[in-house]
């Protein structure tokens, strides 16, 4: 059949469809970079001269001393599993007992991980000799938290008690650029990662623009400083005394393509580079139509990634097309609660009364999803919640589309497909902005 033909991820499978009445302008990905042949080799050279510490990393470290590593939770992949090892053996030469080091698992609000999961984050042999010592952050439990200052932004800053009572604390994660804390990684282990949920709300509040009813035009993908929400979090993650911080950088296969480890501070900008490098993506020109694929996000709310990067690719009054599973629902009875509001004038209506981790989540997906048309696993109930209109599969998607855009005088609609969505992210920052990356 002539025309355009599509294949984008589905799940952990593919999903394709074709038409003979589309244009194709380009595919948006991620850009090629080989995984790093020697990972553990990379980690040892960063510690030996790692950025923004006087001296290796862990020469403060003497028998005795209590170290704890902070991990990403299951909604993410990083690629430590291939250097904690390195890093256990490293910490383990400075004369530290293996019964001395503990892991805390960042969750921020997501639930804690599977024994399996915690097999794909540590690694199975790592998950099993440290199986006693593995802590899952809870944001709810005010026991665990301690209060450690307000910003000056207001945030209150309640922290995992695990992570300061220790005595050598490393932080780990991987770096993407984010939708509203400009990258992730870094400071984005601390808070949200194990901090509150009032921390998280008060924080995630900043989203919305102080003067009107929208989201803050501050709060930018790739922005970090200027923008609200990350300069908070940075301030919050702060009070908390990180003696190592060590950051990856993911390819489109996965592959541990970098490693970064110092301060928090540099480590991180280091890595904000060379993902900003990798994940930024130029934009030729917008699409009549956005096909997008989540690939294996969960859930809807780890799905809105890909959502919010295949909306800056449609020109004003396109469609998207959106594939996402969605194996987990939606992702949370918060989110349906504020999706239920049903428009984001009452979303942000809500929002100003009362702060809410979902909340802003919510008025981004109800701004998009009456443009878009969505292909996933979800119920009929939460398919009615989100807004979006369904459709069964691809090919189904796509027939509804072409209709929608001819019915509405576009006779061959050009369309942008973009199959690692929640990574790729079109037009970026332009070129020169120094605040693009620390």
């Amino acid at each position: 059949m002539s025309g355009v033909f599509l294949s984008l991820p589905w799940g952990d499978g593919v999903a394709t469809a074709c038409h003979e009445d589309l244009t194709l302008l380009e595919m948006l990905t991620v850009a090629e970079a080989p995984a790093l042949p020697d990972p553990a080799g990379a980690l040892r050279a960063q510690l030996d001269a790692p950025p923004g510490l006087n001296g290796p990393a862990l020469a403060p470290l003497v028998p005795g001393t209590r170290v704890r590593i902070i991990v990403s939770d299951a909604t993410r992949r990083t690629g430590m599993h291939l250097l904690l090892p390195a890093l256990l053996d490293a910490v383990a030469q400075r004369g530290v007992r293996r019964e001395d080091i503990s892991f805390l698992v960042a969750t921020g609000v997501h639930r804690a991980p599977t024994e399996d999961e915690l097999d794909v984050i540590l690694g199975a042999e790592v998950h099993r000799e440290f199986s006693g010592r593995i802590l899952c952050h809870n944001a709810e439990d005010a026991a665990s938290l301690r209060f450690t200052g307000n910003t000056r932004r207001g945030t209150p800053v309640w922290i995992n008690r695990a992570a300061l009572e220790t005595d050598f604390l490393i932080v780990t994660g991987t770096v993407v650029l984010h939708y509203f804390a400009g990258y992730g990684g870094g400071r984005k282990a601390v808070v949200p990662g194990i901090a509150g949920r009032a921390t998280i709300a008060a924080n995630h509040s900043l989203n919305l623009d102080p003067d009107s009813d929208r989201l803050n035009p501050a709060v930018r993908t790739g922005i970090m400083a200027g923008n609200p929400v990350a300069e908070d979090m940075a301030e919050a993650a702060a009070t908390v005394p990180v003696h190592l911080c060590i950051n990856t950088v993911l390819n489109r296969q996965c592959g541990l393509c970098g490693v970064h480890a110092g301060s928090l501070e540099a480590a991180h900008a280091g890595a904000c580079r060379q993902a900003a490098a990798l994940y930024r993506v130029r934009l030729n020109e917008p699409a009549d139509l956005v096909v997008a694929s989540a690939g294996g996000a969960p859930n809807f709310l780890q799905s809105h990634k890909a959502l919010h990067n295949a909306w800056q690719a449609r020109r004003p009054g396109g469609l998207v097309l959106f594939l996402a599973p969605c194996p987990e629902g939606l992702g949370g009875s918060g989110f349906a609660r504020w999706l239920s509001l049903g428009s984001p004038a009452a979303v942000i209506a809500g929002l100003r009364e009362r702060a809410e981790i979902n909340g802003q989540t919510a008025l981004s997906t109800l701004e998009k999803t009456p443009h878009t048309v969505l292909v996933s696993g979800l119920s009929g109930e939460d398919l009615s919640l989100l807004g979006a209109t369904p459709a069964r599969t691809f090919q189904e998607g796509l027939d509804l589309c072409v209709a929608r855009l001819r019915a509405a005088g576009i006779v061959r609609p050009t369309v942008i497909a973009m199959p690692e969505a929640g990574y790729t992210v079109p037009g970026g920052v332009a070129e020169g902005d120094s605040q693009a990356v620390p």
